[in-house]
């Protein structure tokens, strides 16, 4: 990718954890927040990962873009911190929600129909706590949110921006296939899908309501949704002119998630691995700059 760096950073990256109600489902799910601070950062623990932010930091005076990023099937959020960091130190309120019941640690609800439905539903539950509920709020740009989504996560933002899914026959108890109604969020106006999943949009006119920007950027060696998945969203948005489409030479499924310690690389830990040749720290300093260029462009 041969895009404009960034070299200067204006703020240093905060982070907070909070607890967000699903009023629907009755349960709580963790939201990461990154943000822009003039609080000096320090090295933070963040579950097996470390990271430099200044935890708990007031939010520097300004008005700020909201980024939400969506993580895959049965991933984390954590999986998503050094884009969240660079976004935040470039004046972006970035949230990373653990999806309820699709996490890594509580993943029942994969391969259901529900979890379709949850997951848009977990999106919109969470804008509307930073534009109403938050004390972020007074400091968002209008309603002009953007969606960051990986794998099933671009499923999800596809479903928020006006997709309409339908179902797969194993996704259901009577092994049949559903059209599903999920609710179009327009705050959301712009997406920022990696490797997206899109299968749930197989069927004629599912996307022809998705009518944004869309930055898409799927890997060259991407066994786990290959190119068909981005052919459904090319050939089926309304104005395909306003996808900007990359293919990442050599990249994988797994290569837009951060990198990960060293401890934590295995073979046998395949979100930890990448094509053979393909260096992963190098490629995020590329995606970080690629991804702040178009929602620069954007907002």
């Amino acid at each position: 990718m041969h895009i404009r760096k960034y070299e200067s950073e204006s703020f240093y990256a905060g982070c907070q954890f909070v607890d967000i109600e699903d009023q629907e489902n009755e349960h709580d799910f963790p939201l990461l927040i990154m943000y822009p601070t003039y609080q000096e950062e320090k090295v933070e623990k963040m579950g097996p990962y470390t990271i430099s932010a200044a935890q708990d930091a007031p939010l520097s005076n300004g008005l700020f873009p909201l980024v939400i990023i969506s993580h895959g099937d049965g991933s984390t959020p954590f999986a998503y911190r050094t884009i969240a960091q660079f976004l935040a130190r470039h004046g972006f309120i970035v949230g990373l929600l653990q999806h309820l019941f699709n996490n890594r640690e509580d993943n029942t609800l994969s391969g259901t129909i529900d979890n379709l439905k949850n997951r848009p539903t977990h999106i919109r539950t969470v804008i509307d706590w930073f534009l109403k509920e938050s004390s972020f709020s007074p400091s968002i740009k209008s309603n002009n949110v953007s969606l960051i989504g990986h794998s099933m996560g671009g499923y999800t933002a596809l479903a928020v921006a006006g997709g309409v899914p339908t179902s797969f026959p194993s996704e259901s108890p009577d092994q049949k296939p559903y059209c599903l109604s999920v609710d179009h969020d327009k705050r959301v106006q712009s997406l920022i899908l990696l490797a997206p999943a899109a299968g749930w949009f197989r069927e004629k006119g599912a996307l022809e309501d998705v009518n944004i920007p869309i930055l898409m950027i799927t890997g060259e060696k991407d066994t786990i949704t290959p190119s068909f998945h981005g052919e459904f969203v090319l050939k089926g948005v309304f104005d395909s002119k306003k996808v900007q489409h990359i293919v990442v030479e050599n990249g994988g499924h797994f290569s837009f998630l951060s990198p990960f310690p060293d401890f934590m690389k295995s073979p046998t830990f395949l979100p930890s691995q990448d094509p053979e040749g393909f260096n992963r720290k190098e490629f995020h300093e590329d995606l970080q700059n690629t991804v702040l260029n178009f929602l620069l462009r954007s907002f």
